[in-house]
């Protein structure tokens, strides 16, 4: 059934409340298939970023974008992220993530991802590395290297990742905005410190 033009959201929006009362996830992708078969793909685009907080609704809408659009590295970007949270694992998210990154190099969001699904812990700390050193001012990608050095550093009393982590954990401590935040970082080096 061809959605007419500018009607994609509502009728993902009927779809989605129809699914949180029934939760029925067989009926919710025979009815996702049905939408996305008749609705122009900029429109199932923007449908489904709406509803992105429901990764069973993303993940089959995305599937259809990247389908349309393999080289599409926002949309690779958001299947991936479906696909983490719907627990399908590293391999499967990593190989979208680093297709993403193919497509469009400049996008952060691949590259979280394609750090995340590394699964060796020092591996992980040098892709967040990377990651820190491709997009200086991403505190979400120097949060998760100071994560994974501090992790590495004490699990391998490695003492050059405990510095990494430490100094990594100082420069976020002087970029913080908020109280509670320099707070959390004062406890986290303090703890670095202790070592």
């Amino acid at each position: 059934m061809q959605t007419p033009p500018g009607h994609t959201l509502s009728r993902l929006t009927s779809i989605v409340e129809s699914y949180k009362g029934h939760h029925n996830v067989a009926q919710l992708l025979g009815e996702l298939s049905t939408l996305a078969d008749g609705a122009p793909t900029d429109e199932l685009f923007a449908a489904a970023d709406a509803h992105a907080g429901i990764p069973e609704v993303l993940g089959p809408l995305m599937e259809v974008v990247v389908d349309r659009e393999p080289t599409n590295a926002r949309a690779l970007v958001r299947l991936a992220n479906a696909y983490w949270l719907t627990g399908r694992g590293p391999e499967v998210v990593g190989e979208l993530a680093s297709r993403a990154i193919a497509s469009d190099p400049a996008h952060a969001g691949a590259w979280h991802l394609w750090a995340l699904t590394e699964s060796d812990p020092r591996a992980r700390m040098t892709r967040w590395l990377q990651v820190t050193e491709r997009f200086p001012a991403d505190d979400l990608a120097r949060a998760n290297l100071a994560d994974s050095a501090a992790s590495v550093g004490s699990a391998e009393d490695d003492p050059v990742a405990i510095k990494l982590a430490l100094d990594t954990f100082l420069q976020l401590r002087a970029r913080a905005p908020h109280p509670a935040q320099r707070d959390a970082l004062d406890r986290a080096i303090d703890a670095l410190r202790a070592r």
